[in-house]
């Protein structure tokens, strides 16, 4: 992002913090680093289900990719149950084994320490599945940060779908004039957008080790961070 479209884009970002009442942040690419995932999915994932099949990476691969495909968007697409029966495999174990790799993406812990003094109320919305969400409060006190912390498999339909968001403002109560949302998926800010919060923001690196990613039309900044100043 260039210098004067970040600044521009950081002041819009922060006048949207002031105007909150209640800030919804996403966990995975907003406040934890998305690189853990991406390793969990693309990596470590496919070789165990490589040597569980005793079959070539490469072939599981592609054929992982291509379920991850068909069902992309979808609550089973975020779903340790689905994709631990689907698979074979017991993926909590795993995930488990290798939460010593989930890190704060740069700047969010101090955001949160801010954030958390600010008065605002703040709601943890993410689409992580139960045992997902209660891992990562594990190993990051991401917990004692938020005044809920919710995932959408409370609702049985992701962030994605239009049904989502009545459903988390009946069981969290916001002001969608009043509410900011912070999330660096492209189909959930649209569609936060399209219910009507008045402010939406987007993260363009979700995962430390990519390159930024467009999240236009909405207000982009590269991490949390920018909401320090």
């Amino acid at each position: 992002m260039q210098a004067g479209i970040a600044t521009a884009a950081n002041a819009r970002a922060a006048a949207l913090w002031r105007d909150a009442d209640t800030v919804l942040l996403d966990m995975d690419g907003t406040l934890l680093d998305l690189a853990f995932d991406n390793w969990f999915w693309l990596e470590a994932v496919p070789r165990c289900l490589a040597r569980h099949r005793a079959e070539a990476t490469d072939v599981v691969r592609r054929e992982l990719f291509a379920h991850f495909d068909r069902v992309r968007g979808t609550l089973d697409w975020y779903c340790l149950d689905y994709w631990s029966r689907e698979l074979a495999l017991d993926l909590r174990e795993l995930k488990a084994a290798s939460s010593h790799r989930i890190r704060f993406l740069p700047g969010a812990r101090e955001f949160l320490a801010v954030a958390r003094r600010s008065g605002k109320r703040l709601v943890l919305v993410t689409n992580a599945h139960g045992e997902t969400l209660a891992v990562k409060k594990a190993v990051s006190g991401l917990g004692a940060c938020f005044d809920r912390c919710v995932s959408s498999h409370e609702f049985g339909c992701p962030k994605e779908s239009a049904a989502f968001w009545p459903a988390l403002r009946a069981a969290v109560g916001f002001d969608p004039a009043r509410t900011l949302f912070v999330d660096d998926s492209q189909p959930v800010l649209d569609a936060a957008a399209h219910y009507g919060l008045a402010g939406i923001v987007g993260v363009t690196r979700p995962d430390s080790q990519q390159p930024a990613r467009d999240v236009a039309p909405h207000t982009a900044i590269e991490g949390v961070a920018a909401f320090l100043g």
